[in-house]
C-alpha cells in the first residue's frame, strides 16, 4: 500500500526528528555532522516538486527544518558558538557540493555513460538553486541561533524552552523561505512562486511545532558528555 504525500510527510518528519534526537544522544560531533550532511542533501531534495495537502511544495522542507532543530539543540546545550560552527560547516558542505557538481559536468562522457543526461538535468540547475539555498541558509541560520540565544537569556535557561524553540525558528524560517524562493525560482515560467512560499513556510512551521516534544525529550537523552551532573559548558556568541 502506497502512503499519500501527507501521511508520508508526517512519517518522514517524525523519523528525521527522532534521528536528530539520536544524534544528540551520541554527542555534539554527531549533531554537527547531521547539520553538515543535511545542508548538502537539501540541495537535491528541493528539486522534487510535489503536492502536499492540496498545494504545491518542494521536497526539502523536512530536512531543512530539522537543521533548525539540530542547531537549536546545539544552542541550548553548548551555546551559540557551537551552533554557529555547525552552521558554517554546513555552508562549507554546500559550497563543496556546488563546486563539485559543476566540475563533474565538464568531463566529456564516454559512449557507455548512461547517467550523464540525468546529471545534466539535476546538476544543471545547481548554481541558482544552491546559490539561493546557501544565501538563505547563512542568513536564516545565524538569525535563528542569535534569536534562540537572546530569548534564552531573557527568559532564563530553565524556562519557556518551547517559546525560544518555536519563535526563533518561525521568524528565521520566514526570512529563509522568502530569500531562497526569490533567488531560486523567481522568473521561472509557470512556477507557482507565491503558493510555494506560503506552503513551504507553513510546512516548516508545522515541523517546528512537531519538534517541540522532541526538544523536551532531549532532557532525558543527554549525551555522556553532559551526564556528569555538572552544568554543561555553554559558550556565548562570538
Amino acid at each position: 500500500m502506497t502512503l499519500g504525500n501527507g501521511a508520508l510527510f508526517v512519517l518522514q518528519t517524525l523519523v528525521i526528528l527522532a534521528l536528530v534526537l539520536g544524534c544528540f544522544r551520541l554527542g555534539r560531533i554527531w549533531l554537527t555532522a547531521f547539520v553538515g550532511m543535511s545542508a548538502v542533501l537539501i540541495n537535491l531534495a528541493v528539486l522534487k516538486q510535489m503536492d502536499l495537502f492540496g498545494y504545491a511544495a518542494t521536497g526539502g522542507n523536512v530536512l531543512y527544518a530539522a537543521i533548525f532543530f539540530a542547531t537549536d539543540l546545539l544552542d541550548e546545550y553548548w551555546g551559540p558558538r557551537a551552533a554557529n560552527q555547525a552552521v558554517r560547516i554546513g555552508f562549507l558542505g554546500g559550497l563543496l557540493y556546488l563546486a563539485s557538481t559543476q566540475v563533474i559536468l565538464l568531463y566529456v562522457p564516454n559512449a557507455t555513460d548512461f547517467a550523464h543526461p540525468a546529471m545534466q538535468t539535476l546538476f544543471g540547475l545547481v548554481p541558482r538553486i544552491v546559490g539561493g539555498s546557501l544565501l538563505a541558509y547563512l542568513i536564516s541560520q545565524h538569525l535563528d541561533v542569535w534569536l534562540f540565544w537572546r530569548i534564552r537569556q531573557a527568559t532564563g535557561a530553565g524556562r519557556l524552552l518551547w517559546l525560544r524553540n518555536n519563535l526563533s525558528t518561525w521568524l528565521s524560517q520566514a526570512v529563509d523561505t522568502v530569500v531562497f524562493s526569490l533567488v531560486a525560482f523567481a522568473g521561472v515560467p509557470d512556477f507557482p512562486l507565491g503558493e510555494v512560499i506560503a506552503v513551504t513556510y507553513a510546512l516548516k512551521v508545522l515541523v517546528a511545532v512537531l519538534d517541540t516534544p522532541f526538544i523536551y525529550l532531549s532532557r532525558r537523552f543527554l549525551p555522556d558528555e553532559l551526564r556528569s551532573g555538572a552544568a554543561p559548558t555553554v559558550e556565548s556568541a562570538d
